[in-house]
Formats: structure tokens, sequence, C-alpha cells
């Protein structure tokens, strides 16, 4: 039996998730590797019963999700996602009714989110928060309603399954999807959502690839992205991160700011006004 649907207006607990800067995907089908994706360093791991599950063993899935859930202690279950199948598919109605049986599930995704109510309904059921993966051209003209629908954690790109929608092919620096990126974050930002979360770098042993991609995140304003392999996690984080040259330009401005009593002043010949001491205000923050 499903719960009372939350209102619409009540607001969701404090989460680590909404600080979360690496999202590791594990498959469900394999158990044997949810230690190992916990030990990875990753700041929550995401148990994927979707695209990393073949057709046939997706009850198996779920049911050793289930098996699993016993084991995973405190300090461990609010880290952990479960990724269910889209609504519509086969799956999706088991997928979330097994998730009400997972006490202290830090979040569900919901891939595909192409409206608010898809949000809302997940939200109502699982009483845990939802991050949606915006993943289709429905999604992306849907982002600022999914955005502010009840019981949302913040915004996730979908950008592999986004490009075959869009029928677009992306270079290298995937320029393509700029304003998709601009407008993710916008949307985040006008609802009061943590900084969204970017897509995968299908690329699991390039680590200067890594780096350009989750630089390109955090230039977009991105806060977090989605790994597919343990050892992209360190590369996130590193690259995501204020560098040693941004924090102390920070610690820089700040100290002027005191030394300045308020007045006009400048930091290495350049002007400093409110703005910029917000900017720097926010680079320490994020360190």
């Amino acid at each position: 039996m499903h719960s009372q649907p939350a209102s619409p207006t009540q607001s969701l607990p404090p989460s680590n998730l909404a600080q979360a800067r690496s999202f590791l995907f594990v498959p469900g089908n394999r158990p044997e590797r949810f230690a190992k994706a916990l030990a990875s360093g990753a700041d929550a791991v995401i148990i994927d019963l979707e695209d990393a599950v073949p057709l046939d063993a997706k009850d198996a899935a779920r049911a050793a999700l289930a098996q699993a859930w016993p084991d995973f202690d405190a300090d461990q279950r609010p880290r952990l996602l479960v990724r269910v199948n889209p609504v519509g598919t086969p799956w999706h109605e088991a997928d979330m009714a097994a998730l009400c049986h997972l006490p202290g599930l830090g979040a569900l995704m919901l891939p595909k989110a192409e409206n608010p109510q898809q949000l809302e309904h997940a939200y109502s059921v699982c009483r845990v928060p939802v991050l949606p993966l915006i993943e289709s051209a429905e999604g992306v003209g849907q982002m600022e309603p999914i955005a502010r629908a009840a019981g949302v954690l913040r915004l996730g790109l979908g950008h592999i399954d986004l490009q075959a929608d869009l029928r677009i092919t992306c270079g290298p620096d995937e320029a393509e999807l700029a304003p998709i990126r601009l407008a993710m974050v916008v949307a985040s930002r006008r609802a009061h959502l943590p900084a969204p979360v970017d897509g995968v770098t299908t690329a699991t042993q390039d680590a200067e690839v890594l780096a350009e991609d989750a630089q390109r995140s955090r230039r977009f304003g991105f806060g977090a992205k989605l790994c597919i392999h343990p050892a992209q996690v360190a590369g996130v984080h590193q690259a995501l991160a204020p560098t040693d040259a941004e924090c102390d330009w920070a610690r820089r401005v700040l100290a002027a700011e005191v030394a300045a009593g308020g007045g006009a002043f400048s930091v290495d010949g350049k002007m400093v006004d409110p703005p910029v001491l917000l900017l720097a205000r926010n680079v320490l923050r994020e360190r």
C-alpha cells in the first residue's frame, strides 16, 4: 500500500546529497560491487536498476538490492540513491514499490523525467528526495517546472540519451549542449536548488578527458558529476574544487576588504565591488 501523498509545499529534510560532488553508478545486478563502490571515495553511490542492467536481469537486480539493503549501515544508506527504470516501462512500478521497503534511502533517481507530475508522484510514493535526469527534448522543455516540483533534490543531465533524442552529435567540447547546460543551471538557481549534476564521461581510463569534462562542468555552474568507474572519483573531486590559486585570491580579497574598512579597494590592480566579494566567498565555501 502506498503512503499518503506528501504536501506539495512540504520541505525536504537536509541532505548531504545536496552537497555531493561525485555520484558513482554501480549495476544493481552486481551486489558484490556495492561495498567497493561505497569505499571508492564517492560522495554518493547510485545503485542502477536501469541502463546497467540487462532486460532479462531486471527482477533479479531488484531482488539483489532488497537482499543487500540490511547490510548497509546507518552512515551508508543516506549516501545511496537508486536509479529506477523510467515511467512507462514494464519495470517502473515494481521498482517504485521496492523502494518503499528501503529504510534510510538517500534519494531516488528518476531517468527520462519529462514533467513535474512524475516527480511529485515519485516523491509521494517513496517519501525520499528525487533527482530527475533530463534526457529528452520534452525534459529540456519542462526543466523549469520540473525544478520546482515537490521533492526534487537537484537536477541531473543525461547528455548521452539527450543527444540521441535530439539527433545531434557533439564534438569533444560538447559545445552543442552549452545552451542546455546553462538553462539547467538557471532553472536550478531560480528554483533555489543546489547546483545540478552533470553527465558521465564515457572515457573511463583517460584522466585528461575527465579533467576537461569536469572543469567544463564547473565553469558552467554545475556542482557535481556522474561517474561510471571508481577511478573517476578523485579526478572529479579535484576538478570541481577551487584551485589553490583561486583560494589564495579569495583570501586576499576578503583580507583587503577588512583592511579597507568598507571603502572602495582593489586587488591585483582590479576593482573589488560586492559581486566580486560574493565570488570570493563562494570560492572559499566550495573548497
